[in-house]
């Protein structure tokens, strides 16, 4: 299972987030709604996603949702961290959100497209107390619901090719054609090689693999 980054920055991935939603709505008053987007929208976004320890292990959640902050709106929140004992429903979200991100390997984009902050509000009752994997598990469903096909898959079925088939004939591997549709390797970051090999075997464009 290809994941988004090494485990050992996990933890620290999860508290950072939930930390950074914590005090961006509870202590700088920010609609969880809209610390969603203007997270989506900064560089520490992506850079998260990426595992860059400079930002998992460097920073805390404070500092990211200030950066993140200043660097979508123009200000500089100024707001003190409010003092909590244990889980916040804010932080829980923070935190589940980006174990879900290191377990698919999806962009925090799509999440919250397929989960928006509000339909994470109403899961934390039940959730909060579960296993995360039960959280995953819903994600993964609601990804599924989102997203159903990827452009790979519907060019493939289109042709009627299995995945095997489609192996033997392009010589990408079965399991990287797999993981390409289950959206566990993104398919915008393949070699041009790969892209090409699919692209000859389905008579399409390289452009037509991709995702949008």
């Amino acid at each position: 299972m290809i994941r988004a980054y090494r485990e050992i920055y996990l933890c620290k991935a999860q508290s950072a987030l939930g930390d950074a939603f914590d005090y961006a709505i509870n202590a700088c008053k920010i609609p969880g709604a809209d610390f969603a987007k203007l997270f989506v929208a900064s560089t520490l976004c992506k850079r998260m996603e990426n595992g860059e320890p400079a930002v998992l292990a460097g920073m805390s959640g404070i500092e990211i949702a200030a950066q993140v902050i200043d660097e979508t709106t123009g200000r500089q929140p100024d707001a003190v961290p409010r003092e909590h004992f244990g889980r916040s429903k804010e932080y829980w979200i923070g935190w589940a959100v980006a174990y879900y991100q290191w377990y698919s390997a999806r962009s925090y984009a799509e999440i919250f497209q397929a989960l928006p902050y509000l339909d994470l509000v109403y899961l934390y009752d039940t959730l909060h107390e579960a296993d995360i994997s039960k959280f995953a598990d819903i994600a993964e469903a609601r990804m599924h619901e989102r997203f159903p096909e990827t452009s790979l898959k519907r060019l493939r079925t289109a042709y009627g090719f299995s995945q095997a088939e489609l192996a033997r004939q392009s010589g990408v591997t079965l399991r990287s054609i797999q993981m390409y549709e289950q959206r566990r390797k993104d398919i915008n970051k393949a070699s041009a090689d790969t892209l090409l090999r699919l692209a000859k075997v389905l008579g399409c464009s390289m452009e037509a693999l991709m995702e949008k």
